[in-house]
């Protein structure tokens, strides 16, 4: 397997700079590629034709997005799995995530281990990673 067919890609969207920055740590440590994003529309911008990667998203950046762009973040998340993050653990966020194609949900301060685990998980998951 050549190095390039080795990485995993992490996107991390959120719009607050100190868990993007946290979360891109977490993800160097564990081997993982992180690209941070400060918003959908730029983690649209940049996840353009990439396969083989998972979604850390804010689920209440999403929401504020205008329906366009939630549309278009649907349609990736048939292609990319994410794993759907919030400040607050309640009804409406979950809602939110299922709503987004989450495939997991974490409250925020995430449970590093955990979310390891799962976004292990989600990338040997259901084919929605496999190369072209």
């Amino acid at each position: 397997m050549s190095k390039s067919a080795s990485v995993r890609i992490v996107y991390v969207v959120d719009g607050d700079a100190s868990v993007r920055e946290g979360m891109s740590r977490l993800m160097d440590s564990a081997g993982l590629e992180a690209r941070p994003c400060a918003s959908v529309p730029e983690f649209l911008d940049q996840a353009r034709g990439m396969r083989v990667a998972c979604v850390l998203l804010d689920v209440w950046g999403a929401r504020q997005c205008e329906l366009a762009v939630r549309n278009a973040l649907l349609a990736v998340a048939r292609v990319l799995p994410v794993i759907a993050l919030s400040s607050s653990d309640d009804p409406t966020a979950r809602q939110l995530a299922r709503e987004l194609g989450a495939q997991s949900f974490f409250r925020k301060p995430v449970d590093a281990a955990a979310l390891l685990d799962s976004i292990e998980w989600v990338m040997q998951g259901d084919g929605r990673n496999a190369p072209n």
